[in-house]
């Protein structure tokens, strides 16, 4: 029963924190809870695993955020392989993009695991109600504020066909050092963002602008000599890794606009790679 709810149970802790490594732990300790459990109360499985893992997830999340306050440079959630399991258990890849889930990170922990509940899992408002112990009227005007917030700060996505096209025109310039072509494939106003942690010679501050991003994506081809570049899957879409001696050293995500790539997120932070690493080996249920 746990292991055919396991997909489900980390798709839901992902959103909501935006790790794999916590979202891993969020499982185990849901594991940790069921074997102590009262199996013949538990009327429904799924939903008392649901509920489970949300409120574990929402405990910890409330923690992270004072963690977080320490850190050097931006924060950007860890990406997930979602190869081996496309929706990362949820019946829709609602909540699941990098940048989505960056979002997602401006809501309160409450607030964010109504919004993935029923948008990412389709739960009824009951059942989150009762997941969140408030009001089922309460629950909708949660989601309805979480819903206005993303809706204010995401894009449209393109299609997946054009959004791999643009990064394959992005990984071509990147590993060539062309900063005309990069700048091609870039929209005036791109942002990017680099998840270093205080890694040295790695920028602190978001940069904007396509020139500048241009010669900052192009400098990776001397910042890491040697690597090999793939287009891999994370988080549902195409985004770019970096390979040296057989150990990913950079991945990163692109939001991509009508008017090429809008926002770069490189992902540098050792643990976070591992963390992306490590989720590519999870076994989707049967």
């Amino acid at each position: 029963m746990f292991q055919r709810l396991r997909s489900r149970l980390f798709g839901i802790a992902y959103r909501v924190l935006g790790s794999v490594s916590e979202a891993e732990d969020v499982v185990q300790e849901a594991w940790v809870r069921w074997q102590g459990a009262d199996r013949a109360a538990v009327l429904d499985p799924g939903a008392f695993l649901a509920k489970a893992t949300t409120r574990l997830a929402i405990n910890v999340a409330q923690s992270a955020r004072v963690r977080r306050e320490a850190y050097v440079g931006p924060w950007l959630p860890e990406p997930v392989d979602t190869s081996v399991d496309p929706q990362v258990g949820a019946e829709r890849g609602e909540a699941v993009e990098l940048a989505v889930l960056l979002v997602l990170q401006k809501l309160n922990p409450v607030e964010r695991a109504a919004y993935v509940l029923r948008e990412a899992f389709d739960y009824p408002y009951d059942d989150i109600a009762g997941m969140l112990q408030v009001t089922r009227a309460n629950t909708r005007q949660i989601v309805s504020r979480a819903r206005k917030r993303l809706a204010a700060e995401r894009r449209d996505p393109v299609d997946t066909a054009e959004h791999r096209r643009l990064l394959e025109a992005f990984v071509a310039a990147a590993r060539h050092g062309d900063v005309a072509a990069l700048e091609g494939v870039l929209s005036a106003d791109v942002v990017a963002y680099a998840d270093g942690n205080g890694m040295r010679g790695v920028a602190r501050l978001e940069v904007t602008g396509a020139g500048r991003v241009a010669r900052i994506s192009a400098f990776a081809r001397k910042f890491f000599p040697g690597a090999d570049y793939d287009v891999v899957e994370a988080n549902g879409r195409p985004s770019l890794r970096l390979v040296r001696d057989g150990a990913t050293v950079a991945l990163v995500s692109a939001t991509v606009g009508p008017d090429g790539i809008d926002g770069l997120y490189w992902i540098l932070t050792p643990a976070k790679l591992r963390a992306y690493e490590r989720s590519a080996h999870r076994v989707s249920p049967a």
